[in-house]
């Protein structure tokens, strides 16, 4: 009998899978995220471990786990597991790419939407003083058509939002170490153009890129400085590719406009001076938040823990290993 450990409640999609003669599963149903000394004490006899992006999963973790032959991280990131250390250990890392695209650039759009439109603002105001009627020049905002959106990272999460507010009449420009091929271009309305030209020219910024040692902080005092003052920073993708003190110097500065984030450098916690700004809007990590997206993610890892467990090697390993520990 094999032994599945899942660090947090996920679908019952997964468990549905999951229910299987030769697997025992167990899951943690805390209700706040598992701590590190409950984590390691239950991988100490776990042979698959199903975690959610939120929990870490580190070398101290993974030296408790002797039997762990799998970890399927419930996320396409995998920055929360030390994937070097678990590559050294033979134990194939995967992750949950393709499904959470669609939500996550949909989630985008309705913050590019709410930061243009003022649409938090007007909600927070009819929920306190109210307003005094339809006037002319009361609570203006900005339209997206015409308006020139950047995106950093043109994977499948950028190709999607850019799809959508191609949709918008917004001239599209790109940057990422790779182009796209001409025909993908053309489909998108996007110009690839180099990282400096993106921050000077797009009327909204948005992050659609991996959390690595070269993305953090990659939106910096110095880029910021780069920016129109009438644009805005939208980022759905990782926290730390933003520094928040210089994004709070930057806004206070009105060296931009507006700000919308729906991750956080210190997540959960957030600066306590970007609460205060009614020109930013904050969302709690919402990006796939839709049952379709997180069910997907469900059938993924589940399906991984299957194959391994009966010596098939899992999709999407992100570290490198190719083979299954027995």
């Amino acid at each position: 009998m094999a032994n599945v450990y899942i660090a947090g409640e996920i679908p019952v999609k997964a468990a549905t899978l999951l229910r299987q003669p030769d697997l025992e599963v167990e899951t943690y149903h805390g209700k706040t995220l598992i701590d590190h000394a409950t984590l390691k004490n239950a991988v100490a006899n776990a042979d698959y471990l199903i975690t959610p992006l939120s929990t870490t999963v580190d070398q101290d973790i993974l030296d408790h786990a002797p039997h762990l032959k799998l970890i399927a991280n419930f996320g396409a990131g995998t920055n929360n597991v030390d994937t070097a250390y678990a590559a050294k250990l033979g134990i194939p890392v995967t992750n949950t790419p393709n499904v959470s695209a669609v939500a996550t650039a949909e989630s985008t759009t309705g913050l590019m939407i709410s930061l243009a439109h003022r649409i938090a603002e007007g909600d927070h105001l009819m929920r306190t003083t109210g307003f005094n009627g339809w006037a002319p020049l009361f609570f203006l905002g900005h339209n997206l058509q015409a308006k020139t959106l950047g995106i950093v990272g043109m994977g499948q999460i950028g190709q999607q939002v850019a799809k959508r507010m191609h949709a918008f009449d917004m001239p599209i420009v790109y940057t990422q170490h790779h182009r796209l091929p001409v025909s993908v271009e053309t489909q998108l309305g996007a110009t690839f153009v180099s990282m400096d030209e993106l921050l000077a020219t797009a009327d909204v910024v948005s992050l659609h890129l991996p959390l690595n040692k070269n993305t953090t902080h990659l939106i910096d005092a110095t880029a910021l400085s780069k920016m129109k003052p009438s644009a805005y920073l939208i980022n759905a993708a990782r926290g730390p590719i933003v520094d928040e003190a210089a994004l709070v110097t930057a806004l206070k500065a009105h060296q931009i406009a507006g700000a919308a984030l729906d991750v956080y450098e210190h997540e959960p916690d957030v600066e306590p001076a970007l609460k205060t700004m009614a020109n930013v809007v904050l969302t709690p990590h919402l990006g796939n938040a839709t049952v379709e997206a997180r069910d997907g993610m469900a059938a993924i890892v589940a399906n991984n823990v299957l194959a391994a467990s009966h010596h098939h090697f899992p999709n999407y390993v992100v570290n490198g290993v190719t083979t299954i520990k027995r």
